[in-house]
């Protein structure tokens, strides 16, 4: 699926005028623009389908972080099928004005916590309370997503029994995690790679 990618833009295949169409959920086929960042494309609707469908029990009243969120399609996907709410880390200054903008325009303004911010440097905080789905797509070209996982870990943004939504080329090797990481499912199309990982609580032994 040919890209070339930002530092924080989402993925995948390319759509026209630079619209989206959300195609579950409240909002269902509604229509968002984009910013016009080289090389920012939403996640396509066949892989936001699949991956919807893989976390159907875990959406409604989730709290989500979308790193690295450019057009917000993952991010906005969620929220419409009953995400409590969302926070969007996104570096590019246009991009983050226009998840703004679509998140008024849906009326989610309060659901919808949009932050412009380097997605490391964010991540290398404190979190006040963890999340239960995270969506993790950083440039395919870059070294950036095994630098998030291991921030998200060190940081303690996930909750318990988190959901991690990992996107990476087909081609690339499956990033390192820990043991109590399940990989629940995993789907190649095209160039990309689709993974879903379950964390499991790990039982004390004292």
């Amino acid at each position: 699926m040919p890209r070339r990618r930002t530092a924080n833009s989402k993925s995948t295949s390319a759509t026209t005028s630079n619209r989206l169409r959300i195609i579950g959920g409240e909002w269902r086929s509604r229509i968002l623009s984009f910013a016009d960042a080289d090389g920012l494309r939403p996640t396509t609707d066949r892989v936001r389908e699949t991956l919807f469908n893989w976390l159907r029990d875990d959406i409604a009243g989730a709290h989500c972080l979308d790193l690295f969120s450019g057009s917000g399609a993952l991010a906005f996907e969620a929220l419409s099928r009953g995400a409590a709410k969302c926070w969007m880390i996104e570096k590019s200054a246009p991009a983050a004005v226009l998840l703004k903008r679509n998140a008024a325009l849906l009326e989610a303004d309060q659901r919808a916590q949009i932050v412009q911010a380097d997605a490391l440097r964010w991540l290398g905080q404190q979190p006040a309370s963890p999340f239960d789905v995270v969506f993790l797509d950083p440039p395919f070209a870059s070294e950036l997503l095994q630098r998030a996982l291991d921030l998200l870990i060190d940081h303690q943004w996930l909750a318990r029994s988190a959901s991690v939504y990992i996107e990476t080329q087909a081609s690339a090797m499956a990033p390192l995690t820990p043991p109590n990481w399940l990989l629940d499912r995993e789907k190649t199309a095209g160039r990309v790679c689709s993974r879903l990982y379950r964390i499991q609580e790990i039982e004390s032994t004292l």
